[in-house]
């Protein structure tokens, strides 16, 4: 019986430290909601952008609204890119065709506010992107910041 306590109670100890959403350096660790918002709207700031708040929490400016068709989440966009980390670095770019609903939640939120030939900057928290672990060459809890040209939706 002592046994079955005795793991019952580090199966609850664990269970409570697991669940922590504040970053921890030493374990890996999710940020929060509060910490990822302060960070953007001090890139927002220091950039001199003029972005959006989405409900989502994602910021966003449009560039260029496009007059094109309208990406849904089940369209096939063409877009060029480019993915930035809040210091500016530049961590991918290119042209892409892909399944709207198979990217990031960000993209999936962001490009279906432009129409085609539209241009918008994402600057989307962690839990919209790649999360709390690291993600190839993204570390976790990034916050990324893409430019975004939507070329083509089918």
């Amino acid at each position: 019986m002592r046994l079955i306590n005795l793991v019952s109670g580090m199966i609850l100890a664990l269970a409570l430290t697991g669940c922590s959403s504040k970053k921890d350096k030493d374990s890996g660790g999710c940020s929060t909601v509060a910490e990822d918002d302060a960070k953007m709207q001090s890139y927002i700031s220091a950039n001199g952008i003029t972005a959006t708040k989405h409900a989502s929490g994602m910021y966003y400016q449009i560039i260029e609204p496009g007059n094109g068709a309208t990406p849904t989440i089940n369209s096939t966009v063409t877009a060029n890119y480019t993915g930035k980390f809040t210091n500016n670095t530049s961590f991918d770019s290119g042209e892409a065709s892909f399944p709207l609903g198979n990217v990031i939640v960000g993209w999936q939120i962001g490009i279906p506010l432009l129409k085609q030939g539209g241009k918008i900057k994402l600057i989307i928290p962690p839990y919209l992107g790649y999360g709390c672990d690291n993600y190839s060459s993204i570390p976790g809890n990034s916050i990324l910041v893409f430019d975004v040209e939507l070329l083509d939706v089918k």
